[in-house]
């Protein structure tokens, strides 16, 4: 199941899809770098690819995190990826103004997972005609995604996804339940497992979320195992100096040999 984002070459092949890149916009030329080496890798093993990041980013834990280098400039960067590369571009929203201000620059309105229940968000995505992505809430289960389907296809919405990113377990971890995976399916939509969100530590006393990213590997595995339709991470060159959500991140030389590695997994599935 793939998501049907228009003039854009976002074909079947019969592999999961992958939606990644960095959490944010950190400058005007790394975003580069990184959307062409992930192009390149997912050329090669034919699996289609969807470039991801923030134009902002409004959920920050402490008032000095980094939050953007400006909302119009992060937007033509996301533009000028999707120019340079052909491939479709993805970030988040979080109030409906940004819904109409980020429509022309991206291909897929991201809803995150703290705001999944905002009606009037959903709304403003759906009818912006985009391809709107719903993070699953971290409260909710996933059987109650389908009331945030049914808002978008109730405003005009024909294009959407659902991406599991883990449940609340206590005050500082995260765990995934993999039956959310088929649950959602039977929503007829596209559903996309995120193996580096879902790993977050969140709350921490510091005021930085936390992350377990050597495990980023073993949430991979037993996602295309169980049969999600795409794969959501979020990769930089040097997680340890990335400004944001670095603690959970892929280290970009790893993304080739791990996407290898589902890969066989998802073709053993399938038998």
């Amino acid at each position: 199941m793939y998501p049907k984002i228009e003039n854009l070459h976002f074909t079947e092949t019969g592999n999961f899809f992958l939606i990644a890149g960095p959490c944010v916009i950190e400058d005007d030329k790394s975003p580069f770098a990184i959307a062409e080496r992930l192009a390149a890798i997912t050329e090669r093993l034919h699996i289609p690819f969807a470039f991801k990041a923030s134009y902002r980013k409004a959920n920050r834990s402490r008032i000095d995190s980094f939050t953007g280098i400006g909302d119009r400039e992060g937007l033509e960067v996301l533009q000028e990826v999707h120019r340079r590369y052909g491939i479709p571009v993805v970030t988040d929203i979080h109030g409906e103004e940004d819904a109409a201000m980020a429509a022309p620059y991206v291909d897929v309105l991201q809803i995150p997972a703290f705001l999944c229940r905002q009606t009037s968000l959903l709304q403003a995505a759906a009818e912006t005609g985009r391809c709107v992505n719903i993070k699953k809430g971290q409260f909710l289960s996933p059987e109650a995604m389908t009331y945030a389907v049914e808002k978008v296809t109730h405003f005009g919405g024909t294009d959407v996804m659902l991406t599991e990113r883990g449940t609340t377990f206590g005050y500082q971890d995260l765990v995934v339940d993999f039956r959310s995976v088929p649950l959602m399916q039977q929503n007829q939509v596209p559903v996309v497992v995120d193996i580096t969100h879902s790993l977050q530590r969140p709350n921490q006393t510091s005021g930085v979320t936390g992350g377990n990213p050597e495990m980023i590997e073993t949430i991979g595995r037993a996602a295309v195992a169980v049969g999600c339709d795409g794969i959501f991470m979020e990769t930089h060159p040097n997680p340890a100096v990335a400004k944001s959500d670095g603690a959970n991140m892929l280290r970009l030389d790893f993304a080739e040999p791990l996407l290898q590695r589902l890969l066989k997994i998802h073709q053993a599935a399938r038998c």
